[in-house]
């Protein structure tokens, strides 16, 4: 008897991405044994949290897809240890403390996206030199104290989801100094973030054109989300 998904369609996920893209979330741990055979081979001898996680996250991509209609979605590890999403498909997955989320769309609408969600307050002030621009550090201290916290887990989020979202355009990772990122809230719990580059990659800068970048606070979290179109 296969056994329900405890993952479930989250409407916050949904909200940082244009129509389209499909959410699920997961608040509770995931039991590893509810893996196929070709996801649980790639973490077999990984520690029990690595499992919990990386069930977690197919559990939710496997919610996610069933929206789309593709049901029973497994999703190997490739060897840059990505998920190995199908052909049709474009995805992303985030976990963090007590939360695991997935979001996934049609190709055919997006050429790329990218999903992080942040524990608020983990992104402590001894670790912004080495996380943040200078500019970006000089912004977060010119915040009010009680905001900092705040802002620093969603700077540091918004750069893990574009991180995310770039490689498929790309096929290679960032060092945090060579992106550049403004927030713009458009109320005290929301608002949208702009990326630059400051290291020259054509086929990237091309594709920022069409970028579109999200965040949310919630219930302790930050959420981020943005989609190259």
């Amino acid at each position: 008897m296969q056994r329900a998904n405890p993952a479930t369609l989250s409407p916050l996920l949904t909200a940082l991405f244009p129509p389209g893209v499909v959410a699920a979330e997961l608040r509770v741990d995931a039991d590893p044994s509810s893996l196929p055979a070709e996801e649980m081979r790639h973490v077999e001898q990984a520690l029990p949290k690595r499992q919990r996680e990386f069930a977690a996250g197919r559990l939710c991509a496997r919610r996610a897809a069933a929206e789309l209609g593709i049901i029973d979605l497994a999703l190997p590890m490739d060897r840059d240890r990505r998920p190995c999403w199908p052909t049709a498909l474009v995805g992303s997955i985030t976990h963090t403390a007590g939360y695991c989320g997935a979001v996934i769309a049609e190709r055919s609408r997006f050429r790329s996206i990218g999903v992080d969600a942040e524990v608020v307050g983990h992104v402590t002030e001894d670790v912004w030199p080495q996380l943040f621009t200078p500019s970006e550090v000089a912004w977060l201290r010119a915040r009010p104290r009680r905001e900092q916290p705040r802002c620093a887990a969603a700077v540091f989020s918004a750069k893990e989801a574009f991180y995310k979202c770039q490689y498929d355009v790309t096929s290679r990772w960032f060092e945090f100094d060579e992106v550049a990122l403004e927030l713009c809230f458009d109320r005290p719990d929301a608002g949208s973030f702009d990326v630059w580059l400051r290291t020259r990659v054509e086929s990237l800068e091309e594709a920022l054109a069409g970028a579109a970048g999200r965040f949310r606070f919630h219930d302790g979290l930050v959420l981020t989300g943005m989609t190259l179109s």
